[in-house]
Order: structure tokens, then C-alpha cells, then sequence
């Protein structure tokens, strides 16, 4: 099994929206993926309500059968659609991915 997790701050403004408007859409975005990509086991996505200096604002959190499944899950155009919009609304971002 792989796991993929990426968290991501977000631009005070971006794409007309607040940042909290954006991680709502980012959370909805990102789940709608689930169950309409192979090996995808599952998708998580959480929102930060800490607020700290260390935080991110949002965070995925996602398990693949194996690293084919996750490279699938990259190239798929459902994935690649959001792309542009994640990355138009990120100031930062971080992932890990590992098998386990």
C-alpha cells in the first residue's frame, strides 16, 4: 500500500475567494475524486481549525494499492483538472508519499 498525503497554505485571496472559501472548494474538489480513479483506496481531506503559525490550511491524506495507483491517480484528467485551481489558491506546499 502507498500513502500520499499533501497539505497545502493557502493565498489570503485567490480566484475571487477567501482562503477559507477555497479550502471548502479544494475539500469538495478533491473528495469528489473518490471512487472514480482505479486503485484509489481512499481519500481524506481535513481542514485546519488551529489556525497556528505552523499549520497548513488544508491536508490530504490518501491510500493507493500500490505506486502505479498513484501514478495513475497524477496523470488522471479528473486529477489534472485541479490542478490549476489548487495550485492558483497555494502559497506553499508539502507531501509525503510511502509504502507501508
Amino acid at each position: 500500500m502507498v500513502k500520499h498525503i499533501v497539505m497545502w497554505r493557502l493565498k489570503e485571496e485567490a480566484h475571487g475567494n477567501t482562503a477559507e472559501v477555497n479550502a471548502r472548494l479544494i475539500k469538495e474538489r478533491l473528495e469528489a475524486l473518490s471512487g472514480r480513479i482505479p486503485g484509489v483506496l481512499s481519500i481524506e481531506v481535513g481542514l485546519d481549525f488551529s489556525r497556528t503559525d505552523s499549520s497548513a490550511d488544508v491536508v490530504l491524506y490518501s491510500e493507493f494499492i500500490d505506486k502505479a495507483a498513484l501514478e495513475t491517480y497524477q496523470r488522471h484528467p479528473d486529477h489534472e483538472a485541479l490542478k490549476p485551481f489548487i495550485g492558483g489558491a497555494t502559497s506553499e506546499r508539502r507531501l509525503v508519499d510511502y509504502e507501508c
